[in-house]
């Protein structure tokens, strides 16, 4: 994306009192203990911002957003409970304090609740280069909306409509402390660039849409660029058809991927483990891909999205595998679930950060070529997921394909497996990875699954 005169912020330099929420935080725990608890973890969240939408050259909205958010959770021995405040007044703060001590008292010992272990914390960690200002105003943004929208409109007279562009950007500073002397910072930045288009031709009218999301404004994607990548992919989806059911080869193109790496990952979260909800119970080191795949989890990624120096209990992170020739080495553990199961945190409180797919050399058109024959997915629609059964079920969109190359688009269509198996049948991988979340993976071919059409 254009970026005007953008400026990169110096190390620490984010503007925002670390200070004060630093002070505020100990404050807390302080309180906490006074009131008889024996461990204490303290969150804010501070953030500011705004975001626009255009639609047809006419500004729709403009919001803009400053958001300040403390929570703590106190622990009495085995007893919890938890309280929070957007109000950082010192009654308001003394008076979410007492609230959780209150709730604490009453509810039932849980032996599993607790801090992550002291020598666990993250008193070192990197910089992850997150934090990056964008300097542009509202009328700048708006001009750059406006004119990537029309520039969107120009590439065919088909596109009749617009569900809008939109831009946003945002900087957010987060702070976890507990009462083991730990005091965690984080600062980061998010912008994003979005463009929706309608087209319609003879009887059939059809929508698609393209984003960018970046820490970094030098690293979004040129708005241009990207109506114009909209306003393709919706043309493209005209003059779809139906296909009768079959079964055949699946193409995951690269944007929804990430949805079924999610599923496993999902299938492997301690919760689901310990509550006996999972299609991979009893798989640790046990072959759950194909043998070919590897999967691992790198939360120090410069720039990217899901990157972190430690998780939601301060728990410092670390380059590991989770899939290594196709066998789970891990499950996603935070300290809970860890205890449960009689494991060691993973430092998964929060979710997973940059799961990376080892990818093949084969681009998206070399995949194609790979399969043959097949349905290459581009939307799925639909939640028939049940990561206890494994059961897979979802509505799609996407391309028919014939001797490596697309014929036609194909609406109407569900596919159907189960996920135990589809995980073992997957091919390859291809190297067009989507960067956009914080699972990177390219697009993922399958061997057949049942497509039931028309």
């Amino acid at each position: 994306m254009v970026v005007k005169n953008p400026k990169k912020a110096a190390k620490n330099n984010h503007g925002f009192d670390e200070t004060r929420f630093r002070d505020l935080t100990n404050d807390v725990i302080n309180q906490a203990k006074k009131h008889g608890a024996t461990a204490v973890e303290v969150d804010a969240d501070i953030s500011s911002g705004f975001s626009i939408n255009v639609r047809k050259n006419k500004v729709e909205t403009i919001e803009h957003s400053n958001g300040k958010t403390l929570g703590v959770t106190v622990y009495f021995g085995y007893r919890t409970g938890s309280a929070t405040a957007s109000d950082l007044t010192p009654q308001s703060v003394h008076t979410m304090v007492e609230k959780a001590c209150h709730i604490a008292r009453f509810t039932n010992e849980d032996p599993f609740v607790g801090l992550a272990d002291p020598e666990l914390m993250a008193y070192d960690y990197h910089d992850l280069d997150i934090y990056h200002p964008w300097q542009i105003n509202i009328e700048e943004a708006i001009a750059l909306t406006k004119n990537a929208e029309n520039e969107g409109f120009a590439y065919d007279k088909r596109l009749t409509n617009s569900e809008g562009a939109s831009l946003s950007t945002f900087k957010a500073f987060d702070i976890y402390a507990n009462s083991h002397g730990f005091c965690g910072t984080t600062a980061s930045t998010k912008h994003s660039f979005a463009c929706s288009f309608i087209a319609e031709h003879k009887n059939d009218m059809q929508r698609d849409y393209y984003y960018t999301v970046a820490h970094d404004a030098c690293d979004l994607e040129n708005a241009n660029h990207v109506a114009r990548k909209a306003a393709k992919r919706t043309v493209n989806r005209l003059n779809a058809q139906r296909i009768t059911t079959r079964k055949c080869p699946i193409i995951f193109a690269a944007e929804i991927a990430g949805s079924l790496i999610g599923n496993f990952i999902g299938a492997i979260h301690g919760g689901n483990i310990y509550r006996k909800s999972s299609f991979l119970l009893n798989h640790l080191h046990k072959p759950v891909f194909a043998k070919h795949i590897n999967i691992e989890e790198n939360p120090h990624l410069p720039k990217a999205l899901g990157s972190a120096a430690f998780d939601g209990e301060g728990v410092k992170l670390s380059r590991n595998n989770i899939v290594v020739d196709g066998v789970l080495q891990r499950y996603v553990l935070d300290s809970y679930s860890a205890r449960k199961l009689k494991m060691k945190t993973t430092g998964n409180a929060g979710g997973v950060h940059n799961v990376i797919l080892k990818t093949s050399d084969l681009d998206l058109n070399g995949l194609l070529r790979k399969m043959g024959t097949g349905l290459l997915v581009t939307e799925l629609m639909g939640d028939g997921v049940n990561i206890v059964t494994g059961d897979y079920s979802r509505g799609v969109f996407g391309y028919w394909i014939e001797n490596g190359r697309v014929q036609y688009p194909v609406i109407g269509a569900t596919i159907a497996s189960n996920l135990k198996d589809m995980l073992l049948n997957v091919v390859d991988v291809g190297n067009d990875v989507d960067h956009r979340s914080n699972i990177l993976t390219g697009s993922i071919l399958l061997d057949k699954m049942t497509v039931a059409g028309s």
